[in-house]
């Protein structure tokens, strides 16, 4: 009987290695693919940028260096062209919602829109023919036995947990994805790629979306406003308002002040940004547009919920209330939260369960 094959993005760390490894170990057949993405208008990052970021210069010797990766472990490799698909899906929001003041978070939009969209679909276009697709993510999908619907769900490791990141996927999607770490802690996953003689078992880790200054992405002409106090003083100047994030201290070159401040608001409409002390960064209210649901559809038009502002955040309790039309949704937390930040994504679970999530406005 002809092995079921699986296509593994392999992005010659140690996560997306060793999920090959463990996928080979498993009996399937498996080709690695690395997507290109890097957009080649944009200018090469000098001095000390993160060389391990997602989006950074694809070198012939980067790819040379996965290639000899894939060899060593025995799997076939390809390469796949995403490059104007995530220039128009990503880097493209990744700038209008920074010039409308908001703080976006590329990396749900990448995994939604790129990585199990594009990839492959753009590698069935070249010919490859795959059962599943996989990645070394850390987070778990099984289906619901009341209901048949598959569920994405947090990873058994709180600490390498990315389901944040994935929210957005799709049932069709969801049906279609292995995670083979999911079960497994990040030390373990070090070992498997250890014991099989593998360079990138101590390899560190990506820590953000692009290698260099988030400017080199952005590339706006100044457009000066005004740094204005929560009653509407104006204190000082800046030089757009895209280079200030909620909760943001260093840099506002302020003083004077009896105690530390922060941006506390980005007033897009008025070209203006709200400075105030750490108190004014609580609340317990938000909302959020362009939701998606794991399922299919919201558990119901009112419900509770555990809700994460961000990827490092601790789920708070909550209780989330739809729109009537079903394109956005509310929430009241128990207990106010520190720097709930517009263009971000508020992400919904219940227990280990992923229901979807928004952006938040």
């Amino acid at each position: 009987m002809d092995k079921k094959t699986v296509l593994v993005g392999l992005s010659g760390g140690v996560d997306s290695t060793a999920a090959a490894l463990l996928l080979q170990e498993q009996g399937w057949r498996v080709i690695g693919a690395t997507m290109l993405i890097w957009d080649p208008s944009l200018p090469v990052p000098t001095g000390g940028h993160d060389k391990n970021a997602c989006l950074a210069p694809e070198k012939e010797e980067d790819v040379k260096q996965i290639r000899a990766l894939a060899d060593k472990i025995g799997i076939e490799y390809v390469t796949v062209d995403c490059r104007e698909a995530y220039r128009q899906a990503v880097l493209e929001n990744f700038r209008s919602e920074y010039a409308c003041g908001r703080t976006p978070n590329p990396c749900v939009i990448c995994n939604s829109r790129i990585k199990f969209g594009v990839l492959p679909r753009a590698a069935r276009a070249q010919g490859l023919a795959f059962d599943k697709f996989a990645t070394g993510h850390y987070a778990r999908v099984d289906q619901d036995p009341h209901t048949g619907l598959y569920r994405l769900k947090r990873a058994k490791d709180p600490a390498r947990d990315q389901s944040y990141f994935l929210h957005r996927l799709t049932q069709q999607q969801l049906s279609e994805i292995l995670f083979p770490l999911g079960e497994m802690t990040k030390p373990e996953i070090r070992e498997i790629a250890r014991k099989a003689g593998l360079a990138v078992a101590d390899k560190q880790d990506s820590q953000d979306f692009y290698c260099g200054d988030y400017n080199d992405l952005l590339r706006f002409p100044n457009k000066p406003g005004d740094l204005v106090l929560q009653d509407g003083t104006v204190i000082g100047k800046h030089e757009g308002i895209w280079g200030y994030t909620i909760g943001k201290r260093k840099g506002l070159g302020l003083s004077g002040f009896k105690e530390p401040m922060y941006v506390v608001g980005i007033d897009a409409k008025n070209n203006r940004v709200i400075i105030g002390p750490k108190a004014g960064l609580y609340r317990d209210t938000l909302s959020a547009e362009n939701p998606t649901w794991t399922q299919g559809q919201p558990p119901a038009a009112e419900f509770d919920a555990e809700i994460k502002i961000r990827n490092l955040h601790h789920a708070a309790p909550a209780r989330v209330k739809l729109a009537t039309d079903g394109q956005s949704f509310s929430a009241r937390f128990q207990e106010p939260q520190l720097s709930i930040t517009a263009g971000q994504s508020a992400v919904l679970y219940q227990g280990d369960v992923v229901l979807g999530g928004g952006v938040i406005l």
